[in-house]
């Protein structure tokens, strides 16, 4: 029975794109709970589809990681050149 109810709390989730308080709120139900739930459901059902854009996604998200880090690195080089150039005589 709580098997159902799980697949069914995911099921409904997905399928109708409600959020996850709305649907744990229908059941009286916690939102974590649910929201396991659906992360359970989305992982045992994922598609091969599904399964290459979070790997796009995380890709993205770790170069633009790498890119704010370069900027940062990019600005702080430039200050210290025209630091070192303003000291020569």
């Amino acid at each position: 029975m709580l098997r159902g109810v799980q697949g069914a709390g995911g099921a409904r989730f997905i399928e109708k794109e409600r959020t996850i308080s709305s649907v744990a709120s229908s059941y009286d139900l916690v939102s974590q709970t649910v929201g396991s739930w659906v992360a359970r459901y989305r992982k045992e059902y994922a598609t091969d589809q599904d399964r290459k854009e979070a790997s796009e996604s995380a890709e993205i998200a770790k170069l633009r990681a790498e890119v704010r880090e370069l900027r940062q690195e990019n600005e702080f080089l430039k200050k210290a050149a025209a630091f070192f150039a303003k000291e020569r005589p």
